[in-house]
């Protein structure tokens, strides 16, 4: 290579990086600490908490115990298919999160899980909740089964539901409106408060996850 050319390779070569590195910085989700999530609504437990058994059900009837809760971040919102408001703008931010880490970084995004928890068990079946779970992302889990295994689970996580009277006869079900965020070993590590929004779940997670 003559010594033209190879100071030309160089020069291209250093923008390049240059050019790179700036990308990086502009495009990257900086990592946050505790404080500086406590700011955005992301409030992270002192010491994550083992989640004992539970017993429910995927939206295929495959059985959804605490080892689905291993191996990745669990983002979990406990809703139901019948919410007015709540349920579907905190699912779509859910859905927003991860499409975000799906164009920027599909190795990342492997290692977050959206899951829908039905507190309404005698209206939402599997079928149904799997199809309005989906309906966010084709990847997430929507779950359900016997009502008492639900609330053992919402339990255990800080989650409250109750089915309260409405002006047809009918009922809603009031219910604790947190994403629950549970690490990759099963335990249950924080919760984003509303109002929930996309680019908070997205730093939450690219930020426990650097930091686990």
């Amino acid at each position: 290579m003559t010594p033209v050319r190879l100071t030309v390779f160089l020069c291209v070569s250093f923008i390049a990086v240059v050019v790179g590195m700036f990308v990086f910085s502009v495009t990257r989700t900086p990592v946050l600490s505790e404080q500086e999530l406590r700011e955005l609504g992301v409030f992270i437990l002192p010491r994550p908490r083992e989640i004992a058994e539970i017993d429910l059900m995927t939206q295929d009837g495959a059985p959804f115990t605490v080892e689905d809760l291993q191996g990745k971040w669990s983002y979990i919102f406990f809703g139901f298919t019948n919410c007015p408001d709540i349920c579907p703008t905190s699912m779509a931010v859910l859905g927003q999160a991860e499409r975000q880490l799906q164009t920027t970084d599909p190795d990342a995004a492997s290692g977050f899980q959206g899951i829908l928890v039905t507190v309404d068990p005698g209206r939402d079946d599997l079928e149904t909740l799997g199809e309005y779970a989906q309906a966010f992302s084709p990847r997430f889990l929507g779950v359900g089964g016997e009502r008492d295994a639900i609330a053992g689970f919402a339990t255990q996580v800080n989650v409250a539901f109750a089915r309260m009277p409405g002006e047809d006869g009918g009922y809603q079900v009031d219910h604790t409106a947190n994403i629950v965020i549970v690490n990759p070993r099963g335990h249950y590590h924080g919760f984003a408060k509303m109002p929930h929004q996309a680019d908070t779940i997205v730093a939450s997670y690219r930020s426990l996850a650097e930091n686990f």
